[in-house]
């Protein structure tokens, strides 16, 4: 056993889920309206302590950590909704014929999800390059007066761009 492994009492881990849970459950349930997602979401939240190998004694402040990832996730879960439904709308306006098949809109879905987060991990210039590129249909001329940058500033935003595309479809 590591020094990181002997630093994750279990007995410590199980009293910090007890005593904090209920509390992180309701919190949830109340901003989410569903007592499902707030379950999951609570889950969610004690497993990235568990993943960050954050030891429980070290947590001066418990509920302040607890709520500072719970947020985190409670955005993310926010912005996974509001791109399914405007998917979900996008289909409702498609003829029945054109409709893609149950698996494939799950498929669709969650390729939308990879690449909004994708997005959200680019920073902003790059972001907002390769949007005006690609949803736009900008020149990287018209782009780099747009964001008061020089050309090649524009082509070195779209390879950064296009190399995390790539990325995650390895």
């Amino acid at each position: 056993m590591s020094a990181a492994d002997s630093s994750l009492d279990p007995q410590a881990l199980h009293e910090l889920y007890v005593h904090h849970h209920g509390w992180l459950y309701g919190w949830l349930r109340r901003r989410l309206g569903s007592s499902a997602d707030a379950a999951d979401l609570a889950q969610e939240t004690f497993a990235r302590l568990l993943a960050a190998r954050t030891p429980p004694a070290s947590l001066r402040e418990p509920r302040a950590y607890l709520n500072t990832v719970a947020r985190g996730l409670l955005v993310n879960w926010f912005q996974r909704q509001a791109l399914e439904r405007a998917y979900l709308e996008a289909l409702a306006a498609l003829p029945e014929a054109c409709a893609p098949a149950p698996e494939q809109r799950l498929q669709i879905l969650q390729t939308l999800q990879e690449i909004d987060a994708l997005l959200d991990g680019l920073p902003g210039p790059v972001r907002e390059a390769f949007l005006l590129a690609q949803l736009d249909g900008l020149r990287y001329a018209d782009i780099a007066r747009r964001l008061g940058v020089a050309e090649v500033t524009v082509k070195r935003y779209m390879k950064q761009a296009f190399l995390a595309c790539l990325n995650l479809m390895d």
